[in-house]
């Protein structure tokens, strides 16, 4: 069975501003961030940070059925590539949540180890294998209990560029989400990877990107997280990502995902009424809902 792409459409607390790096910036109540994102439409999310949502599993489901919302999944960075570190027993913990709120898509990020996005270290061969080792045990792991697992190449994480998704794609067994912004930034060409792998990717997240922004944030002349303040990331349809292409790539693909209005965002304070992320999420959603009408 179909379902139509505008019942797909999921939110993510990033586009509000909330994450898991220290020191990000302002966090908006996880109250008002859920009704914003109702009053838009949405009737799903993923689940944001640790703390965003209440720790526990049916607590978080029941906040979310207040707003008429559902749990898609969420975002899970996990260092996978150390020999002497089994990722098995945080990312069980991850998934005992997801089981228990109904949600069905385990994002993964190969994480550096360090806090933030801003610096990462270089693999060698044997680590390589261990990551990749590692992903095709948490997509059994995972599967095994009815959540799809997938690899979200990310800045600042170890799957980042081009050469490095092509490794997954080659070397493990893991479906992709496709982060039509991280993918840009890193240096890949997320239209091309959209057609290239289009039975690889089980996820998306989208974003827009201006190019200007991501070079500077590719050649090392910001971090990322001052391009995210310097505006990196802007509403659907006002950057240089075709996401129109994108989307109906994978649409005319058969693809039955979602898709996540996610926009890294970073606030300095708490927004008026209707402006801020809010507007810039509708923005973005007038935008997509047009693509295929």
């Amino acid at each position: 069975m179909t379902t139509t792409l505008q019942s797909r459409i999921a939110g993510a607390p990033i586009s509000w501003g909330v994450c898991e790096v220290p020191g990000w910036g302002h966090q908006m109540a996880p109250e008002r961030v859920l009704r914003e994102m109702a009053d838009l439409g949405l009737a799903a999310t993923e689940f944001g940070p640790d703390g965003f949502l209440p720790a526990d599993p049916q607590q978080a489901a029941d906040l979310l059925a207040t707003h008429g919302m559902r749990a898609v999944g969420g975002f899970v960075p996990v260092v996978l590539f150390d020999g002497s570190r089994d990722p098995l027993p945080e990312v069980e913990r991850a998934l005992a949540h997801f089981r228990a709120a109904n949600a069905t898509s385990l994002v993964l990020a190969a994480a550096s180890g360090a806090e933030g996005y801003d610096a990462r270290p270089v693999l060698d061969e044997t680590q390589w294998d261990v990551l990749l080792a590692n992903l095709d045990r948490i997509r059994d792991v995972a599967g095994e209990q009815g959540i799809e697992a997938t690899l979200h190449p990310h800045v600042g994480t170890m799957v980042e560029n081009a050469e490095e998704v092509d490794r997954v794609l080659t070397g493990s067994t893991i479906g992709l989400t496709l982060d039509t912004g991280h993918l840009l930034v890193g240096g890949a060409d997320p239209v091309e990877l959209a057609r290239a792998a289009t039975d690889r990717i089980r996820h998306t997240h989208l974003k827009d990107v201006r190019a200007d922004v991501a070079e500077r944030v590719r050649a090392r002349e910001l971090t990322y997280t001052d391009g995210v303040r310097q505006g990196l990331y802007v509403p659907l349809g006002q950057g240089d990502v075709d996401v129109a292409a994108i989307v109906r790539t994978l649409e005319d693909a058969g693809y039955q995902g979602w898709y996540v209005m996610e926009q890294d965002t970073i606030l300095d304070a708490e927004p008026q009424a209707g402006a801020g992320p809010v507007a810039e999420v509708r923005t973005g959603l007038e935008f997509l809902t047009g693509v295929t009408a």
